[in-house]
């Protein structure tokens, strides 16, 4: 209980609230002045500007979706619907290894750059000019951006096949010194696609202890996560130890059907390794993943489904399959074909799923991928499939719990001051949802339907979706760490 405040601007009555602690829910109102929570408690005799009734409903921190692409999207697509419309009022962009700056479009050649929209989307010199631009047309949701490995590999190096020299890394450096000023969450690598697969853990370690000491974090999708996972994750655990950095796992999973089961071992070393030093990691509540289209991954999958193409814009949406017994050739020549393109594909075990999401520090993280014509369903359902369909109806760990992994422990991880819980001073990042009707509605097949059960979202005290759709706020605000 807080103090109550005479007047606010904003009352929620009588809601169950979770504060992202994981401690469990409690009735009781909660206040909005400004842009901060002003009460918590019992506020009978505070008086409101606007009455919410929240009977029966839960009121939470606005979840923090810690693992996105949305860099280009905060800018184009300022509405965020796809996040908006699952509670998500805080994103982190610029995952692995790929952000929008620092770089120019005629250094984004590389295929895989298509994951951020495409080279004509690279406009930013420095990364404080990115979060300035931010700042200048704000987005309806918070953003606290990371600096990708890839991203200052096309900058400064003529190809990316080989280790960087000791003066490209310099050059590297200079340019995460810049983008730490800034203001950077921290610094991103994708070891697994090319622009980075031939980086040494060595230059990892050069480009990352600038991180050392200033609350930014390393995160990383892993050069491996199939057959080669538990490797992947000791080289992770040593590269961040030799820089002294906390390190977040990426997208954790065990990919491939020679690999399912393997997620006992791999919690296992995760655990293992927080004992000596800080180790988080998220994860998305699916059995498919999705990225470029790679004949690699096309080979390992069980399933393939094309989520855009720009030589067969028609294959969107179509199983790759399919597609080559319609055309009478084999599946890598039907890539071929569609190339270039992106891709969901099925390589998961839902026991790994469930054991990954039920490890007590996996945050949660959509990977959703907003420039797909088709996308995976992640970018619309993820929140509220582990709200309703692992909490509810499995069982897999407590409402609590699950919003403490997408608020509370994300800020924490992520240094993200003052949200992630409903507390008196924080910032009035609310959800308010049905816990009996929230669940995800995206499916495969319709991958851009918006989840049911979430009634309400407030961006820094203003009320941002309602009533099923974006209320034309942008009350986002870049968030930029402090030194």
């Amino acid at each position: 209980m807080t103090d109550a405040p005479a007047t606010c601007d904003i009352l929620f009555r009588d809601a169950t609230i979770v504060d992202g602690t994981g401690a469990p829910g409690r009735r009781g109102d909660v206040a909005v002045t400004g842009d901060r929570i002003s009460g918590v408690g019992d506020l009978a005799a505070t008086t409101a500007g606007e009455e919410i009734a929240a009977t029966g409903k839960v009121v939470a921190p606005g979840f923090i979706d810690v693992h996105t692409h949305d860099d280009r999207a905060l800018i184009t697509d300022p509405d965020m619907t796809p996040k908006l419309s699952q509670g998500v009022t805080t994103v982190v962009p610029g995952n692995c290894g790929f952000s929008l700056a620092p770089l120019l479009p005629e250094h984004a050649k590389d295929p895989v750059f298509e994951l951020m929209g495409g080279p004509d989307a690279f406009l930013y010199p420095t990364f404080g000019s990115y979060l300035d631009a931010l700042d200048a047309a704000p987005a309806a949701i918070n953003a606290a951006p990371l600096v990708g490995h890839a991203t200052l590999r096309a900058g400064a190096m003529d190809t990316m096949d080989r280790a960087a020299t000791e003066d490209e890394i310099a050059a590297m450096r200079a340019k995460v010194g810049e983008a730490l000023e800034s203001g950077a969450a921290g610094f991103s690598s994708g070891l697994f696609y090319p622009p980075g697969r031939q980086a040494p853990a060595a230059e990892l370690v050069a480009l990352i202890e600038p991180l050392a000491g200033t609350g930014a974090v390393y995160t990383t999708h892993m050069r491996n996560e199939d057959d080669h996972v538990e490797d992947s994750l000791e080289e992770t655990f040593e590269t961040a130890r030799q820089a002294g950095v906390p390190v977040v796992i990426s997208h954790h999973k065990c990919a491939g059907v020679t690999n399912h089961g393997r997620s006992t071992a791999t919690l296992g070393r995760i655990e293992k390794a927080r004992q000596g030093q800080a180790v988080g990691l998220d994860a998305y509540p699916y059995t498919a993943g999705s990225t470029v289209l790679m004949n690699e991954l096309v080979e390992r999958a069980e399933r393939t489904i094309i989520t855009w193409s720009n030589t067969v814009p028609e294959a969107a949406g179509r199983d790759l399959a399919e597609l080559a017994a319609e055309w009478g050739v084999e599946i890598l020549e039907a890539a071929d074909r569609v190339q270039p393109a992106g891709a969901v594909y099925f390589m998961l075990s839902e026991e790994d799923v469930q054991s990954i999401l039920a490890y007590s520090r996996t945050m949660i993280g959509s990977d959703g991928i907003p420039h797909d014509k088709h996308p995976h369903p992640r970018l619309w359902g993820t929140f509220p499939r582990v709200l309703g369909h692992y909490a509810r109806e499995l069982g897999l760990f407590t409402l609590e719990e699950a919003v403490h992994r997408m608020s509370g422990l994300s800020a924490e991880t992520f240094g993200i001051k003052d949200r992630g819980r409903v507390a008196a001073g924080c910032f009035a990042d609310l959800v308010l949802f049905d816990p009996e009707t929230v669940i995800d509605r995206a499916t495969y097949e319709q991958p851009e339907r918006p989840a049911a059960g979430i009634d309400m979202v407030l961006v820094n005290g203003s009320v941002a979706y309602a009533a099923g759709k974006w209320t034309g706020s942008r009350s986002g605000r870049t968030i930029r760490r402090a030194a």
